[in-house]
């Protein structure tokens, strides 16, 4: 295989200034976590959900708000637990006496931003009434179809498995998120900083807008334009058949998968200023993407450590 910027513009057109002003913003929040918030923008501009997996207090929440400000999105958070039903979530049609009708009352999942905190603490039925909506952007009841916002971009946060009283996603649920990410702990020098200013609890609060949602649609229509040369698509293909044949892999990436991968890769050469996609951008969201989607045969195997393997054996175009 040869890969040649040929194919492309020559001249690439740089990060957007209003972009590159968004991520210093967010930057300046999220300490210290560079690459999982370029994760999460790329995850917004490619139009996907994001999923962070991580155990509480190390800035999942703070991330899902400042990034919804930043972005001029309406934002609602909705703290899942295993009593939560599926209209508390969706909303329900209220009888409407003066009218004698039935009037539909909106549940919060019709914003733009939607964080469903520690989503694996809600029963499965609640779990599963996401998937209309994160799939259609659209809700059903009562036998009306209502579309969501557009944008509508869901931030699902899980407690590790371990945790008492969580319920794991179906693996249905899994796909819809385009990506997965996990935040950790913040070095030295960023808890330090946390440390002296009291946390970002306050600053996420005063956060102006530098974007909003027409900034946003530019932006998506932007990335779709970005260009993936043969070579790349043949590339993605590879990495695919490496995932469905490896022997510790109970299945390997679909194809709904592999278009998911390129459209996520896509969005991030966009973030660093590409009109072309390359090799790296594939390979800097591959684990990211999937990490939920590989089912392993042996539990005592690390899918990153699979996903790392197929990564190194597979040739570079």
């Amino acid at each position: 295989m040869s890969f040649s910027l040929s194919a492309a513009s020559a001249r690439p057109p740089g990060t957007p200034p209003d972009l590159q002003a968004a991520l210093t913003q967010l930057d300046g929040v999220i300490l210290g976590k560079g690459t999982q918030v370029r994760l999460a923008v790329a995850c917004l501009l490619a139009r996907g959900h994001l999923l962070i997996e991580d155990q509480p207090g190390v800035g999942k929440t703070t991330l899902a708000h400042a990034l919804a400000r930043t972005f001029g999105l309406d934002f609602r958070r909705v703290q899942f637990t295993s009593d939560l039903l599926p209209a508390d979530l969706l909303g329900v049609s209220i009888w409407d006496a003066a009218s004698s009708t039935f009037r539909f009352q909106p549940g919060p999942v019709f914003s733009e931003v939607l964080l469903a905190d520690e989503i694996n603490r809600a029963t499965p039925r609640t779990q599963g009434a996401l998937l209309e909506a994160m799939e259609e952007r659209q809700v059903s009841e009562g036998g009306t179809t209502r579309l969501l916002p557009d944008p509508f971009f869901v931030i699902a946060t899980q407690n590790p498995a371990a945790f008492v009283g969580t319920s794991p996603l179906p693996e249905a649920q899994l796909d819809r998120f385009l990506l997965t990410v996990t935040l950790g702990y913040p070095d030295v020098r960023a808890e330090r900083q946390l440390l002296e200013t009291g946390g970002r609890g306050q600053r996420v609060r005063d956060l102006p807008a530098l974007l909003g949602a027409p900034d946003l649609t530019r932006m998506a229509r932007e990335v779709d334009a970005v260009h993936a040369a043969p070579p790349l698509l043949d590339y993605v293909q590879v990495l695919a058949r490496a995932t469905r044949e490896h022997p510790a892999l109970e299945a390997g990436l679909s194809p709904r998968a592999l278009l998911a991968l390129l459209s996520v890769s896509r969005a991030w050469a966009y973030l660093h200023g590409r009109a072309m996609v390359l090799p790296e951008d594939i390979q800097a969201v591959f684990a990211p993407l999937c990490a939920h989607r590989l089912p392993l045969r042996d539990a005592g195997v690390r899918v990153q450590d699979v996903i790392d393997r197929v990564l190194a054996d597979t040739p570079i175009p």
